[in-house]
């Protein structure tokens, strides 16, 4: 799973709000460019936005792997018959085109993932959407991000201690159904361990967020955003 890693790339060095307008911009061009030369152009702007993040293309793959089967099945599902001709190739090709801009849109939330740490973007979120429902926003994206992560981790504990057990000898319905089990009683407890600690830390609603600046490096990715939104448009 794809998290943040410090670094001075490109990317990182610009405001989290840019890189929101960005990511916000590129997925509303996505749904309006839906033509193979639209998606050609993204898929551009998808491969520079990686190169700024110094992120690997194959990571981020690998990070999204398991969504990936999904949007390959999808187009040939579409495609199938059940009499002849048991397969019809031009059904296949505008679920092909969505499949690829959900994987553009995908990679590009992965640069931003890579490059901005947590407290940033909850301080972004709170900065771009005022009052009390912005700041249970930027509450709500903080502890997803810390929180996937934990609970991908004891899911990977659960299994490996079933195939320590011999688990795989079971049938896979009792093994998914142990493996799930197991997943929420530890899910339950984490979130209770978090409700614990914030009643220590005094969780308020007005923390101290650290301070956003934009610079000269967000002068063209703004331009890119404005641009993406203004081709929605055109």
């Amino acid at each position: 799973m794809l998290t943040y890693e410090p670094g001075d790339s490109f990317a990182h060095r610009l405001d989290p709000r840019t890189k929101l307008a960005v990511q916000i911009s590129f997925a509303a061009a996505g749904l309006a460019h839906t033509t193979p030369v639209g998606l050609t152009a993204l898929g551009v702007v998808a491969a520079v936005s990686l190169r700024a993040a110094n992120t690997s293309p194959v990571s981020a793959l690998y990070a999204i792997r398991y969504a990936v089967p999904f949007l390959v099945v999808g187009p040939v599902v579409e495609a199938a018959r059940l009499g002849a001709p048991w397969f019809d190739p031009s059904a296949a090709v505008d679920p092909a085109l969505a499949s690829i801009r959900v994987l553009l849109v995908f990679l590009v939330a992965a640069a931003y993932v890579r490059t901005t740490p947590i407290r940033e973007s909850r301080a972004a979120i709170q900065r771009l959407v005022p009052g009390r429902f912005g700041v249970a926003l930027g509450v709500g994206v903080a502890l997803v991000f810390r929180f996937l992560p934990l609970v991908r981790r004891d899911l990977l504990r659960v299994r490996e201690a079933q195939a320590a057990r011999l688990g795989q000898t079971r049938r896979l319905d009792e093994r998914l159904s142990l493996v799930a089990a197991g997943g929420l009683r530890r899910a339950f407890a984490r979130a209770d361990s978090l409700t614990l600690a914030l009643r220590a830390r005094c969780f308020a609603w007005n923390p101290t967020l650290p301070e956003l600046r934009f610079s000269r490096c967000d002068a063209p990715v703004l331009t890119l955003a404005v641009s993406l939104l203004v081709s929605v448009f055109l």
